[in-house]
């Protein structure tokens, strides 16, 4: 599984010591706004052993990310194909970082890892990204990747309830579309 580095991240595999912080992030009820809930410890720790699970089969999905400074876990991001049922198919770039890691870069900078490592190591023609439409933070995230929005691809995810959180926007962007950061 590589380890992807950044000038001041790292992200790796997930380890024990992940798993209380992690759960802390999916209990927070700011960190989970644009989700339908809070996840229990059981739900975060299940997560965190498939987003590992699918690191060791495939050598890519949703890796820790942890600042190279302090060695702190602040929370996730990756790729990961997206699920079955949606209307649209691919490879989706996503994150979610602890609050006390937001306003930072930190999203932006361990994104574009991943999306370089989409393109290069993966060859993929093309990455994805979803989030509620009104997850304005995400979206900001999304355009300093490169990625375009195209409101025709926006979609009520069946898997929310009826509210807010049901619609959802889709950004793409395209190999090549954006320099490599080379990293």
């Amino acid at each position: 599984m590589p380890e992807l580095r950044t000038d001041r991240l790292v992200l790796r595999d997930w380890r024990e010591a992940d798993l209380g912080p992690w759960a802390a992030m999916n209990a927070d009820p700011e960190v989970r706004e644009y989700f339908p809930g809070v996840l229990t410890r059981e739900q975060s720790e299940a997560s965190a052993a498939r987003f590992q699970a699918d690191l060791d089969q495939r050598g890519w999905g949703w890796w820790a990310v942890e600042v190279v400074a302090t060695g702190e876990f602040i929370g996730f991001t990756g790729l990961d194909p997206v699920d079955d049922g949606m209307p649209f198919t691919g490879v989706e770039a996503g994150w979610r970082l602890a609050r006390s890691s937001w306003g930072h870069g930190y999203a932006t900078e361990a994104a574009l890892a991943v999306v370089d490592f989409g393109f290069e190591a993966l060859a993929l023609p093309e990455l994805l990204a979803v989030t509620t439409a009104t997850n304005l933070r995400s979206q900001a995230v999304m355009r300093r990747l490169g990625m375009t929005h195209d409101p025709a691809e926006d979609f009520d995810d069946p898997d929310v309830p009826e509210g807010p959180l049901r619609r959802n926007v889709v950004y793409r962007l395209v190999r090549g579309a954006r320099p490599s950061t080379g990293q």
